[in-house]
């Protein structure tokens, strides 16, 4: 199920507004990521420059984005990862954490540009990305 048109965009503008408001968010994402799941910055000590980290947030916001609209990629990537990430001890739950919290930073960072729309849109969204990262033994077609 494609994400309806004006939830697709709330989501853009909402990332769109966080870039010009803060920059990177590497490290704001990943200081909540460890805050709530303290085992997975051991997972981290090669990065010493945050450049692993920063790829990966921005496979992230791709993700979301292809997620929200085509789909040519994102849900599939998704469930892969999950199943890969396994291998590195990283449980399915951290994904579902790592949107969430994606999501928090970014209405944090928004700060009053944050609207009604935008709340809903990554709401729903989080909700049905939860059931790729929940179930990633079903690739669909």
């Amino acid at each position: 199920m494609l994400t309806d048109p004006a939830y697709a965009e709330a989501i853009e503008r909402s990332l769109e507004l966080a870039g010009e408001r803060a920059g990177d968010l590497t490290p704001i994402v990943y200081a909540r990521l460890f805050a709530r799941q303290p085992p997975m910055q051991a997972l981290f000590w090669r990065d010493k420059d945050d450049s692993i980290k920063g790829e990966m947030l921005m496979r992230a916001f791709e993700a979301i984005l292809d997620f929200i609209r085509a789909r040519q990629f994102a849900d599939h990537m998704i469930q892969t990862e999950v199943v890969t990430h396994a291998g590195y001890d990283v449980p399915p739950d951290v994904f579902a954490t790592f949107f969430g919290i994606i999501a928090e930073v970014v209405e944090e960072v928004c700060g009053s540009g944050w609207s009604p729309l935008m709340a809903q849109a990554w709401r729903i969204t989080l909700a049905e990305l939860d059931c790729y990262v929940a179930h990633p033994e079903r690739i669909t077609a």
